[in-house]
């Protein structure tokens, strides 16, 4: 989980690079599978079959919630992986419009930029798309109908019948969420509220897709955040984690009804690709291992206790939230409203005490974010949170 510059000097990244590193940047079993692979095939066009792309098609049907059952690993990325999952909710239901939350990130590509939440990503470019509709987040601490959790009466899903009766074109094929916000401030819905959302897709008829890039594989403790919040979403996309020490590797898993789109619909020259599925099987195996999950949990439980010890240490500290390693403290002024400016002083101190840190919203946010590398040790938790506190206390 260490970086080091041209003078040596070491940082522990709180970001596994991008999200991505969940087995950290130099996984010794999975750089030696990959090299193993090469020496029998690099690549081959995904019109035919392939061992690990057909292993890792198994060992993600085996993994993921039991109602997904089918692979479509034609994708490269996230953002790909997102898009495809939303063709197909089109093309089987014959809908159009897409269901995405404010603070959403699906991705980079037009559609998924389109998608997102954050007005500043679409500003430069024109609309292309008139099937987008956005929704307020499960966001307790601000909550967008100024209601508090236990007797909010779940008004983030029950208002979006109103969204969908007066805002959408009346053809909702997807509703497509991130179960903790990737980009947009680390928010963690309440309990019940993926329920009830699945209730609400499930009387209009609306597939609901699981955006688990970020959250996916093992970064809350459980393999996926679908287990956690103990919900079965129609669809699954991954991508970033399943790589392991970031060979690049994505991933559509969805219920048997959403299988024969034609595959010229969707499908690129290095998705399936053979190395990168071998990456992906071994971070499998790796994840899989007695007491590796549990650890995600006993260190994160750790770091958030030694935050919460901050929180109660410095009043800018408004709230810390996550769950297993993907944690993420908000910055607030003293009439407690969000402060980005002091967000982004503080990732950009970070490095002169040896952190790697990044903040929401590209910068536009205020919440840092500790998401190191699944491996981390309970003694190198301690490292982090030392290095951070002392850090914050440069801040006050």
């Amino acid at each position: 989980m260490y970086l080091y510059d041209q003078n040596d000097n070491k940082y522990i990244d709180c970001a596994s690079a991008t999200f991505n590193l969940n087995l950290g940047y130099s996984n010794k079993e999975v750089i030696d599978v990959v090299k193993e692979q090469m020496d029998k095939l690099i690549h081959v066009t995904s019109s035919f079959q392939t061992d690990p792309v057909n292993k890792l098609a198994e060992k993600l049907v085996e993994i993921t919630p039991k109602n997904l059952t089918k692979v479509h690993p034609k994708v490269s990325s996230g953002s790909a992986a997102n898009e495809g999952a939303i063709k197909i909710a089109q093309y089987f239901s014959g809908k159009h419009d897409v269901i995405s939350l404010f603070r959403s990130h699906l991705g980079q590509t037009y559609m998924m930029s389109a998608l997102s939440g954050n007005s500043f990503r679409r500003e430069p470019f024109p609309p292309q798309f008139s099937f987008s509709l956005k929704v307020p987040d499960p966001y307790c601490l601000r909550c967008f109908y100024n209601q508090k959790p236990d007797s909010c009466g779940m008004l983030c899903v029950e208002r979006i019948n109103d969204f969908i009766e007066y805002a959408s074109n009346g053809s909702i094929a997807a509703i497509i969420v991130e179960p903790i916000s990737g980009n947009g401030g680390n928010i963690v819905p309440p309990k019940g509220y993926f329920q009830a959302l699945k209730k609400l897709c499930e009387e209009h008829d609306i597939t609901l897709i699981f955006d688990e890039i970020q959250t996916g594989f093992g970064r809350t403790g459980k393999m996926f955040a679908a287990e956690y919040f103990e919900v079965e979403p129609n669809m699954m996309t991954v991508a970033k984690g399943i790589g392991g020490t970031g060979f690049q590797v994505a991933a559509i898993i969805t219920e048997d009804k959403y299988v024969g789109m034609p595959s010229h619909h969707h499908s690129f020259t290095y998705g399936s690709n053979v190395m990168a599925s071998a990456a992906a099987c071994a971070t499998i195996d790796i994840l899989q291992r007695p007491g590796f999950l549990e650890n995600v949990t006993i260190v994160g439980n750790y770091i958030m206790e030694r935050l919460e010890e901050m929180k109660e240490q410095f009043k800018f500290i408004g709230d810390v939230r996550g769950v297993g390693l993907m944690i993420g403290v908000e910055t607030v002024k003293d009439n407690n409203e969000p402060d980005v400016e002091l967000t982004n002083y503080i990732a950009k101190r970070a490095m002169d005490y040896g952190l790697i840190i990044r903040t929401s919203r590209y910068g536009y946010g205020n919440v840092f974010k500790i998401r190191p590398p699944l491996t981390i040790t309970l003694t190198e938790a301690e490292e982090l949170c030392d290095k951070l506190n002392k850090l914050l206390e440069q801040v006050k």
